[in-house]
């Protein structure tokens, strides 16, 4: 439950060697390898980067066997869902690289019948278009390519459907007598109609119709009718339909390769990352060195892995200077491990800085109880988590979200029966719909929302002073241990002095004189650590300023913590609610039904809710008095597989 102690690699090898050592170091997965910039600022002749050249093409592999994959998941979709464990195989296949070639041939096949599907969607699409742009002339009995003869027009065009026909009909017959101006169909706001005229009257027929909104407009370039043309295009979208059916079909019947694929495409991300560490390596054109970083614990490891090659390679403890650059690893137990996914969430610590988790775990998990505090919903946590992990058998983000899950889930059982909750008072409710007469008062419950809610305000802020109280402890811990003695006592040790002081001038102990002794020596040792470093009027605006500071920043903190309270009440509230809604009709499958579907919006608004207030109080009331982020995670070149579940790592 703390931070991994790394140690700093540098490792010489025989170049020849260089592919079998990467392997075994894969297998073995905990070497970080770092960008060589030592090696290359110093500008030694003749090394080079070991780049493998094939990186861009590995990748786009990678795309290709995922975007089959895909498409099988889309037209064939896998059965068992969300609670089906990822199948598992042996590392010795997803190394192996015979079936490679085919495996992407057969994602080249399918991604190629994909690109045929969207060419028919394509070319439906524009099918369906021209269809819409021919239904306002299918009453036009004319071909649509012809335009006329020798010494006639023909032309269509729109008209605005507010136009007056017999203005229209008035004006071109005077600019063009022989002309004539036929309505083939129209809508809300367009008239299509088709013009007949002689070709020496075209222009004055145009410029009589043109302010009345005249606009040519043709459908298209067809040789037949507008009904015709609609049928041949609609026996086409007909075909297309028919023939992306096909296609869909057949990458549904290649989804039986489906996990072929997907242990190919895990095959494909292993020689990526194989191939990125190896970008990192520089040598020549007889040896290869590395620079990277790995765990101390498993440097005897590494050691007996190392002497099958001719290499030299050294380890050492990293310099104060080089923490910024030391990947952080954090090694919990199942409890604490639970909460890295919110130490992931906010910010991992500084190398030098202390592992949040272990320090975190009992304050999260009783608050989150608290806040939710209701038997039924913790155990719907407690059931949820459990199937989940059992079936589905998550990894790494998803475990510790529902092992998060789970020990919130049994708090919030636990804070449930102390307050006698069990969907609010779902219980009592029934009780007084099969007998109205019964005397009995609900589940037994220490204090109750509703009823001890200032005890619960009390108790909320005296837990919260408690967490602060350990900030410190762990803050001055940490400053103790780089000698930060004066900081140490004139920072934390201050407010505790004075935190002392407070509580015997309200026990009416500690006085001499009339002058609160402790209080008084607390207020010296703050003005002494407010006066380092400054002079004259510096003093003075340094001792208000930590006053203030003090004053509205620890005793706003602890007033932060009255959420505890708050959100137990609200929660127990709005399900007290629902539940007496349900209860007026007195009927008990009406109450049932109101009353489930009211816990059920309750328990998803609060199941969110507790998770955030929660994670407010650990990241700024509690990481703020000794927490340093900054971490950057550490992340060895190891077999890290999406789609299954590597049982071994037998070399």
């Amino acid at each position: 439950m703390a931070i991994v102690k790394m140690k700093k690699l540098r490792l010489a090898v025989m170049a020849g060697e260089r592919k079998a050592l990467l392997k075994d170091l894969l297998l073995l997965g905990c070497v970080e390898f770092s960008e060589p910039s030592e090696l290359e600022s110093a500008g030694f002749d003749g090394l080079r980067r070991c780049a493998s050249g094939d990186l861009a093409v590995q990748r786009a592999n990678y795309a290709l066997l995922t975007d089959a994959i895909k498409l099988m998941d889309r037209y064939a979709p896998a059965k068992g869902g969300f609670l089906k464990p990822l199948p598992e195989a042996k590392v010795d296949s997803v190394l192996d690289e015979r079936e490679l070639p085919a495996d992407l041939a057969m994602a080249e096949k399918i991604t190629g019948k994909e690109e045929q599907i969207r060419r028919c969607t394509s070319e439906t699409a524009r099918l369906e278009s021209a269809v819409a742009a021919l239904s306002p002339w299918l009453d036009l009995d004319v071909p649509l390519g012809c335009k006329g003869t020798e010494k006639t027009v023909f032309a269509t065009a729109s008209l605005p459907a507010a136009a007056d026909m017999t203005d229209v009909d008035a004006a071109l017959g005077a600019a063009a007598p022989e002309s004539q101006l036929f309505r083939v169909s129209g809508d809300k706001s367009l008239n299509y109609v088709a013009l007949i005229c002689y070709a020496d009257e075209y222009e004055a027929a145009q410029e009589a119709l043109r302010p009345y909104g005249f606009n040519l407009m043709s459908p298209g370039d067809y040789s037949g009718t507008a009904r015709e043309e609609t049928a041949k295009a609609e026996l086409k979208i007909r075909g297309l339909g028919e023939q992306k059916q096909r296609l869909m079909g057949e990458i549904a019947q290649l989804a039986s390769h489906r996990s072929e694929l997907k242990l190919r495409a895990d095959t494909i991300s292993t020689k990526i990352a194989r191939s990125e560490a190896e970008e990192k390596l520089m040598g020549t054109e007889s040896t290869v060195l590395l620079q990277g970083w790995l765990p101390a614990e498993r440097e005897e490891e590494l050691g007996r892995v190392l002497g099958k090659y001719d290499c030299a390679w050294e380890t050492a403890e990293p310099t104060e200077d080089e923490y910024p650059d030391v990947p952080v690893k954090l090694k919990n137990n199942r409890l604490t491990r639970a909460l890295n996914m919110v130490t992931e969430m906010y910010s991992l610590p500084a190398y030098n800085n202390v592992d949040p988790n272990p320090l975190m775990a009992p304050f999260f998990i009783l608050f989150y109880g608290i806040m939710l505090a209701d038997m039924g919903y913790g155990v719907l946590m407690i059931a949820a988590a459990v199937v989940v992990l059992a079936k589905a058998k998550p990894r790494k983000g998803m475990r510790n979200f529902f092992e998060l899950m789970l020990w919130c889930g049994i708090s919030t059982t636990i804070w449930g029966a102390i307050t006698g909750g069990l969907f609010s008072d779902a219980p009592l409710q029934i009780a007084r719909i099969i007998n109205p007469d019964t005397t009995w008062q609900g589940l037994p419950a220490l204090f109750t929302p509703l009823n001890d809610t200032i005890m619960i305000l009390i108790g909320a802020m005296c837990l919260g002073f408690v967490q602060i109280i350990t900030g410190m402890v762990v803050s001055v811990t940490i400053k103790v241990r780089r000698g930060e003695i004066f900081s140490a006592v004139f920072e934390e040790g201050t407010w505790w002095v004075i935190f002392a002081g407070i509580a015997c001038l309200a026990l009416g102990v500690g006085s001499i004189g009339g002058v609160p002794v402790v209080l008084a020596i607390g207020v010296v040792m703050l003005f002494i650590g407010s006066a380092k470093g400054k002079k004259g009027f510096g003093i003075i605006s340094g001792f208000i300023g930590a006053i203030y500071n003090g004053v509205t920043g620890y005793f706003g903190d602890i007033l932060s913590y009255s959420r505890l309270m708050a959100l137990m009440l609200a929660g127990s509230v709005i399900a007290q609610v629902f539940n007496t809604i349900g209860a007026i009709a007195g009927n008990i499958f009406v109450f049932l039904l109101i009353s489930i579907v009211g816990n059920a919006l309750n328990f998803a608004l609060n199941l969110l809710g507790c998770f955030v207030h929660d994670l407010r109080l650990q990241c700024l009331e509690y990481f703020g008095k000794f927490y340093e982020d900054g971490g950057k995670p550490f992340r060895p070149l190891e077999i890290n597989t999406q789609y299954v579940t590597v049982t071994n790592t037998d070399k």
